[in-house]
């Protein structure tokens, strides 16, 4: 086919082969990435991770009103109690 020049038998088959699963490898991976920008971070309560900084989204509960000062006072007692404090 090309003269007797480029790949023949098993060296052929080898780069077929390696060449398509480099292709479908880097379709899943481009799925996987669209699919995980679209749908956005992941928040606190869905990833089951602890907040970095407890205090501050305490402060932001009751800036917004969720909680009133007593509950926010006590509730920050216990965090620093606990060392969840960086700092406030």
């Amino acid at each position: 086919m090309w003269d007797g020049w480029g790949p023949s038998g098993w060296v052929g088959w080898f780069f077929m082969t390696l060449m398509m699963l480099v292709f479908w490898g880097g379709l899943v991976a481009l799925v996987v990435w669209a699919v995980r920008s679209f749908v956005g971070p992941k928040t606190p309560d869905r990833s089951g991770e602890r907040p970095s900084n407890a205090i501050a989204i305490l402060q932001e509960r009751f800036a917004k009103g969720e909680i009133d000062q007593e509950e926010f006072e006590r509730r920050r007692a216990v965090l620093r109690d606990q060392g969840g404090s960086e700092g406030a």
